[in-house]
């Protein structure tokens, strides 16, 4: 029996898990075995009980989208079904891991790449990275949760003009959109993400992980709802070791 070839590189190093997609013949485009192996590789850094992760690709970008040259035995619509929810759970798992996961883009990041990219929470971005949605001009629909994401994050207008264009735009342009975080050079790109991923490893992971649920939730609820899950994530933070021990940090810095 032949063992098929990884396309997807998990690595911990000092609590800090390091993803990287690694199809770089083919600009790390999309696959299902790509899918599976990334959202597993989340569920092996969420049992680690890792602090913070790092999306990234390997060779000139980070994911082009599908690969639309990727043979594959016709499918019927459960099949097709299947395999978008399985993207979409990249998502979700994403979105509920307990840690904060940063995206790491250089080159490509287009259709499902881009959809990886603005799935994560937070987004540096080398200044040789290009964004875009190009599904519509091809003939296809957004998949992992983009129609959600995209509007919150951008407005309704500028999303529906990203899509219906397919137009690319770059690192600049998607920080000025306040889509990304940060741009920098690509040859301290991974250095930088590091250097964030190292910072939010040093928070409480309890508020931390509650704060990014919140946010994520909040996003999605009217105010009260909000309002209540608010008190819930209090309810829960404020009798954590952490909690105390960042308090009693705090009032020590204050008395200096």
């Amino acid at each position: 029996m032949t063992t098929r070839k990884a396309v997807v590189e998990c690595e911990i190093h000092q609590e800090i898990g390091w993803i990287h997609l690694n199809r770089p013949e083919r600009l790390n485009a999309v696959i299902p075995q790509l899918v599976e192996e990334l959202y597993g590789s989340l569920d092996k850094l969420e049992r680690e009980g890792v602090r913070a992760a790092i999306l990234a690709g390997r060779g000139n970008a980070f994911c082009a989208g599908h690969d639309l040259r990727h043979e594959e035995k016709p499918a019927n619509e459960t099949e097709i079904r299947l395999n978008l929810q399985k993207i979409q759970d990249i998502t979700r798992k994403i979105q509920r891991v307990p840690f904060p996961v940063i995206a790491a883009v250089h080159g490509y990041a287009l259709g499902a790449g881009c959809e990886f990219a603005l799935g994560c929470d937070l987004i540096i971005a080398a200044q040789d990275a290009e964004f875009g949605f190009p599904e519509v001009s091809v003939g296809l629909s957004v998949t992992g949760g983009i129609s959600h994401i995209l509007p919150i994050a951008i407005g309704l207008v500028r999303a529906k003009e990203l899509l219906f264009s397919g137009e690319r735009f770059g690192a600049s342009q998607a920080l000025h959109l306040g889509l990304i975080n940060k741009v920098v050079d690509h040859k301290v790109l991974a250095e930088e993400a590091d250097k964030w991923a190292k910072r939010l490893a040093e928070l409480p992971q309890v508020a931390l992980a509650k704060a990014k649920f919140a946010l994520n939730r909040g996003a999605q609820c009217d105010l009260e709802a909000a309002f209540e899950l608010e008190i819930e994530h209090a309810l829960a933070t404020v009798q954590t070791i952490e909690s105390k021990q960042a308090a009693e940090g705090f009032r020590k810095k204050g008395s200096v």
